[in-house]
């Protein structure tokens, strides 16, 4: 490693402790995903239990340990606190910063690298991802990480090269399933076969490195599996299969979407790289070989993911986010050759590009205005939702400044691309990503914290207000794991008349495919707190439309009081 390189490491690491470390804390864990895989982590301390994955102290079939360790090992240094459990991301942003750098590096230059860097961090929703606690940040660098040793085992696959990039190649595509599950494999060997088939499976790789491979990727992906079918808990594994088949083959509750969900999300939420990914298709007969060779692998990837996640009928933002790497990559790619002059500008994209700046911007700027315009947008009728509508009676404390990282990217980035369009000026590009990392670094800091008192903060407040009691507690109507981690449960609060009651339950339901311990005990419990006589005081959580069906019907549940849209309900103890 050249003195360059090596400052270049130095200072991208920096660079991502800054951006990605601080204010971790600042915002609870938003439910579902992040706050499910952080109790999971919390109970395997509770526990001492940290081969099996639980929540609600019940088995969960959803996903592997990997991540879930990662987490547990930030709570054993931090505390079981929003920062331990977002930590691991953003040290996957560090991480995943300098492989950009250091790949850009090897396939054009170090200007190059630092570029890939600068789009990935200054787009919306690539910065966002590492302040998060969900599982996919890792989960797709592995799966990048393996595709990418595959890129140069196929550009070269003889020799000691063919040996360590197969074996790299299995191992960290091995660690993608043991992060997140089969689906790891999956993007990895659909994009391996349309590859192989626009090559007509000549010249791919030997058996014996392909043997390799598959060694490696069972040791590093199936040895959990593995020990746990030695353990005598071969029925975990099969049940996670089911789960996954059947997540791919229906949606989940309130994670539907249209059929371009991902395409829309990918070209809003990826700006500004999206906007010059548009125009990376052209050819450069400057290429060589090998930069040829990335390319055709970069835009193979991007196609299969979008294309996979478009099929599949579950819809969330982030599970097309395995496509930003390659986004990110054409994105630089056609910067590089903006700056180069060998392509020229395309209008109808910079077009796009004022449109989508002057929508973003106008709505980061006009968000921490909520509470002024708040009634006319109520009484406009333009939102459906009875719920959100009572969400939004909550009070964001505004401080009357968080208008202002969504004004100077309305205003730097419109002003940019309008200059870019009027000159062709393409070393105006690095500084739109630099007005977006500007924005949405404060956004993330000022604004998104007072968005989730209006989503989340009065139930969030509740539970706390119920940590460390002797109660029943449980949400009816809706799924949440907030109840679990901000009321810090513990595994004796699923007493023996809970779970004698669950265990009929799933009795009758033995032979239904859909059982989950998880959700069905949560389920069954809650039925079991507002119909049979309990033991302890009990709280149950509602939204405002379901209060007076179950009040009615159950008089011996007495409201607290309501706020913001949920109902907060007790009843005494009786036996």
């Amino acid at each position: 490693m050249d003195k360059i390189q090596l400052r270049n490491n130095v200072l991208i690491a920096l660079f991502g402790a800054l951006l990605f470390i601080p204010f971790l804390g600042s915002v609870h864990l938003f439910d579902w995903d992040e706050i499910n895989f952080a109790e999971c982590a919390r109970e395997m301390i509770v526990t001492g239990n940290y081969s099996k994955v639980q929540i609600n102290f019940q088995p969960f079939w959803e996903k592997p340990p990997l991540f879930i360790w990662m987490q547990v090992l930030s709570m054993k240094m931090f505390g079981v606190n929003e920062f331990a459990a977002r930590f691991p991301n953003a040290v996957c942003g560090i991480v995943t910063l300098l492989v950009l750098y250091n790949i850009g590096r090897k396939l054009f230059s170090d200007k190059f690298g630092l570029l890939w860097v600068l789009v990935y961090a200054g787009s919306f929703l690539t910065f966002f991802y590492f302040k998060t606690g969900i599982i996919d940040p890792w989960f797709n660098l592995f799966i990048f990480l393996g595709i990418y040793y595959a890129i140069l085992h196929t550009n070269n696959p003889v020799g000691k090269n063919g040996i360590s990039t197969a074996l790299l190649s299995g191992a960290f595509i091995g660690l993608s399933v043991l992060t997140k599950g089969p689906v790891g494999l999956l993007i990895f060997g659909l994009t391996v076969g349309v590859f192989a088939l626009m090559k007509r499976f000549k010249g791919l790789t030997k058996v014996k490195f392909l043997v390799l491979f598959v060694i490696s990727f069972l040791i590093f992906g199936f040895g959990w599996f593995l020990i746990e079918v030695i353990n005598g808990n071969a029925d975990l594994v099969k049940e996670f299969i089911v789960y996954q088949v059947r997540l791919f083959n229906t949606k989940d509750a309130g994670h539907g979407g249209f059929l371009l969900y991902h395409f829309v999300v990918l070209l809003i939420g990826c700006f500004p790289a999206s906007l010059f990914f548009l125009q990376s298709h052209q050819r450069s007969e400057s290429d060589t070989p090998y930069q040829k060779h990335f390319k055709k692998w970069m835009i193979i990837l991007f196609w299969v993911v979008l294309i996979l996640f478009t099929i599949v009928k579950t819809k969330i933002v982030h599970y097309s986010s395995m496509c930003w790497f390659p986004l990110t990559f054409l994105s630089a790619y056609s910067i590089h050759k903006l700056l180069a002059g060998e392509y020229s500008f395309k209008k109808w994209t910079l077009y796009i590009g004022i449109t989508l700046a002057m929508l973003l911007g106008i709505v980061f700027t006009a968000i921490p205005f909520i509470d002024s315009i708040k009634p006319y947008v109520i009484n406009s009728g333009i939102i459906g939702d009875k719920f959100a509508i009572k969400n939004l009676e909550a009070n964001g404390g505004w401080g009357g400044y968080e208008w202002i990282p969504g004004f100077v990217f309305l205003v730097g980035a419109v002003l940019l691309l309008m200059g870019m369009l009027r000159r062709q000026k393409a070393r105006f590009i690095p500084l739109v990503f630099g007005v977006s990392l500007f924005a949405v670094f404060f956004i993330s800091v000022l604004v998104v914290p007072k968005v989730e008192l209006y989503t989340q903060g009065a139930a969030i407040e509740f539970y706390k207000s119920l940590k460390g009691k002797d109660c029943y507690l449980e949400t009816s109507g809706f799924k949440s794991y907030a109840y679990l981690f901000y009321a810090e449960k513990r595994p004796e609060q699923n007493t023996t008349e809970i779970n004698a009651y669950v265990a009929m339950a799933a009795k009758k339901e033995e032979n239904d495919e859909r059982w989950d311990p998880a959700i069905s005990y949560s389920r069954y419990s809650t039925n079991f707190m507002i119909d049979e006589k309990v033991s302890k005081e009990t709280y149950i959580v509602i939204k405002f439309m379901n209060e007076e069906e179950l009040t009615k019907a159950r008089p011996k549940f007495k409201k607290l009081y309501a706020k913001n849209g949920f109902v907060f309900l007790r009843r005494e103890a009786e036996l």
